[in-house]
């Protein structure tokens, strides 16, 4: 049977890009969903799947949430007219009072709030974003630890 839309990672998956990194390094407290105001090329180029979060933060300034450090590639056939910027400073759409809330927790020491994926909802895009604290090397190791075990559950549930 063949994927449906928004099913697994076939050719018409919803998840534009995610930020894995992210999971390793923070520990998860609360997650929002945004839009994204972008530009008629980068449309283009998210359906392309030309897009990154690595290293990417959300900012709020003057009651307003900004997407800092995506990259998303143009591409070759986009506007020719138009200047196009990958990494330019994105507007994320949010109520004001998830921008209230985030603002308030990102205040406090170890507190931060990065994007986790950006993904299709019908035929717009939305940005998962996530309060988050940072992890201790001991977490870290911990997470491997279990990741690494449950790669060997499955190896065994397989073979027998």
């Amino acid at each position: 049977m063949a994927n449906k839309k928004g099913k697994g990672k076939g050719p018409f998956s919803s998840v534009i890009a995610q930020n894995k990194k992210a999971r390793f390094e923070y520990h998860i407290d609360e997650t929002f969903e945004a839009g994204l105001a972008l530009a008629g090329w980068e449309v283009k180029s998210l359906r392309a799947g030309k897009a990154q979060l690595t290293d990417t933060y959300i900012l709020i300034k003057n009651g307003e949430a900004w997407l800092l450090g995506s990259h998303i590639t143009p591409l070759n056939t986009a506007s020719t007219h138009e200047i196009a910027d990958p990494t330019r400073t994105r507007k994320l759409l949010l109520h004001r009072k998830e921008i209230a809330k985030i603002f308030s927790r990102t205040q406090d020491k170890g507190h931060t709030c990065v994007p986790l994926k950006l993904y299709w909802k019908k035929n717009l895009i939305k940005c998962e974003l996530a309060l988050v604290t940072g992890k201790k090397q001991h977490d870290k190791r911990a997470t491997e630890k279990e990741r690494d075990w449950n790669r060997q559950k499955a190896r065994i549930m397989r073979e027998h």
